[in-house]
């Protein structure tokens, strides 16, 4: 054999092999990569399959690991129509065990295998059992939200997806008609890493090709736990104190928002918000033609912070210069211009500290115009009055807060007491008072701790993000001093906690028209020595500040401590 021959035997060889090498490749990417996603495939092109798991979805836990939904099992009317002979008569019977209305349940029983929603009591199941009844089962399944779940406007709900147009947005996940997905909050913002690859446990009949059942393997029914490679949202919400905000809420606040955040870390711990709504799927349309409202979470919501923006504006005049602790003033009551004071009588000879105190408007007014906007502005961004930031949860930025506006045109006095265009999130002023709490120091909000598999490896980490000097620390430390002179002889004294001690601010905004009530704050820190939580309450449509928010803070600061 000549070298142009060989050549030629050693080209054909290659030209062979590669086909056969990149086809091994395919077969292993598809062995690997896709090998779950065909095996599902085929088991459902072989078998109906009822999930004994209301929704196969990694959980959202709290930072102790406890779940906020709440899961817990209860026994559910499993249904497989094709076992089914007289579907009418079925419905009439189960109708009647359940009270329900039958017009609802039978085309459960003639279409595809599912689970009933309704809870069976233990009565009923034996009734249903005596029935004997092919094609129905009395089994245990999971439901993803409890009784009692926690933070949910937080941790969000689920929707089915209902148009192929959706499907299209989402179908690098494989979506189909009727999945259920995230819509809201934590749901939605990890729906891909949350969706899981099977339930934690099936009921399953087996098909010929002919797709009928196959009655030698009879029903098959497995309990099994959720796979190790789901993954789970860990939150840096604290349990315990979500509760206690929840309770507290309930009892005093209709519509509102309240934060609790970690001092030294910056860890959100707790955001309640009101109105509520149950996340169970049968509730959600409830809700949805009542009070959309309940599905907002107010925490990370946009609001005029009224008189607390003065802390802003106090901070600003202090470390510029402008204003010192013992600079009098004398305060008209309603002759004031351009704003008035709340005190209409006025408040007479006063010193910038008791002004800050009384939350005194006119001194205010008078301290942004000596400032300017400009350097106002740079107050505002240094305690992140501009920054919508989360850690793990970074929702669209709202292009409403725009701290600019405060230098456009008869602007500037209105925002010096926290009106006009300034608008900031319950969760920025938590920020921005923990920034006074922590001596100068800005901590980044962190709402999502991880991602962790049920394995216990972790998927993505979103550590805290170090601190950075922000506010010189000689100025914070005199506004530590302002703000314990509102709780300890202003307009604060309702948000004194016994034992401790508490330093904050009270705010006040128009709520709307005249007659539509106000949006009453109150932030402020504890212990006063030590400062270990930041907590910030809002009330809707409450009255004035310290008679609304500050006792509602006292509680919840006061309860926590505690823990």
């Amino acid at each position: 054999m000549n070298l142009l021959t060989e050549k030629r035997v050693v080209l054909v060889f290659y030209f062979i092999l590669t086909p056969f090498i990149l086809l091994l490749f395919r077969l292993c990417f598809i062995q690997i990569e896709k090998g779950d996603y065909y095996t599902a495939k085929v088991i459902r092109s072989e078998t109906q399959t009822v999930p004994l798991e209301e929704f196969p979805r990694g959980d959202i836990l709290d930072r102790n690991m406890l779940s906020l939904t709440g899961p817990v099992a209860s026994n559910r009317l499993v249904i497989f129509p094709l076992l089914i002979k007289d579907p009418d008569l079925l419905s009439k019977e189960l109708a009647a065990v359940l009270k329900v209305d039958r017009d609802s349940l039978l085309p459960a029983l003639s279409k595809n295998p599912c689970v009933l929603p309704y809870k069976i009591t233990p009565p009923a199941a034996e009734v249903i059992r005596q029935m004997n009844r092919p094609g129905i089962l009395i089994l245990p399944v999971t439901q993803r939200y409890g009784a009692e779940p926690l933070a949910v406007q937080v941790v969000g709900h689920l929707g089915k997806i209902q148009t192929k147009e959706e499907i299209g947005l989402k179908n690098k996940d494989g979506f189909r008609l009727d999945d259920w997905v995230g819509r809201t909050g934590l749901e939605l913002y990890y729906n891909s890493e949350l969706m899981a690859g099977a339930a934690g446990g099936y009921a399953r009949i087996y098909l010929d090709a002919r797709s009928k059942f196959l009655e030698g393997l009879g029903i098959e029914v497995n309990y099994k736990n959720a796979d190790d490679n789901r993954v789970n949202v860990i939150t840096t919400i604290d349990s315990n104190m979500q509760r206690v905000v929840e309770k507290t809420m309930n009892e005093h606040i209709k519509n509102g928002a309240v934060v609790v955040l970690d001092v030294k870390t910056g860890d959100l711990l707790a955001m309640g918000s009101r109105p509520e709504y149950n996340p169970e799927p049968l509730k959600i349309e409830e809700y949805l033609k009542g009070n959309p409202e309940a599905f907002l979470n107010q925490c990370t919501m946009l609001f005029p912070p009224g008189s607390l923006f003065k802390v802003v504006t106090a901070c600003a005049a202090l470390q510029n210069g402008c204003m010192k602790e013992s600079d009098y003033f004398y305060c008209r009551g309603i002759e004031e211009k351009p704003i008035s004071c709340w005190n209409k009588f006025g408040h007479g000879g006063i010193s910038f500290s008791n002004a800050f105190a009384q939350s005194c408007n006119p001194v205010f007014v008078k301290a942004a115009d000596e400032l300017g906007a400009e350097k106002l502005i740079a107050c505002a961004r240094s305690f992140g009055l501009d920054n919508q930031k989360i850690i793990g949860y970074e929702i669209p930025y709202d292009k409403r807060q725009n701290l600019d506006l405060i230098a456009s045109p008869y602007s500037l006095a209105n925002s010096s007491v926290g009106q006009g265009p300034v608008l900031v999130t319950p969760v920025q002023l938590s920020a921005m008072m923990n920034t006074i709490a922590n001596d100068g120091v800005y901590m980044q909000p962190r709402l999502v701790r991880e991602l962790r598999k049920n394995n216990g490896l972790i998927e993505r980490s979103f550590p805290v993000q170090g601190g950075a000097q922000k506010i010189p620390l000689q100025v914070a430390l005199k506004m530590k001093k302002l703000l314990n002179l509102v709780t300890a002889e202003g307009i604060g004294r309702e948000a004194y906690v016994n034992g401790y001690g508490s330093a904050g601010k009270t705010g006040t905004a128009q709520l709307g028209g005249e007659g539509k009530g106000v949006y009453s704050w109150f932030c402020g820190y504890a212990p006063l020595d030590q400062p270990r939580y930041v907590v910030t309450v809002l009330v809707k449509e409450g009255v004035k500040d310290g008679q609304t928010a500050a006792p509602v803070f006292r509680k919840i600061m006061s309860l926590i401590l505690k823990q």
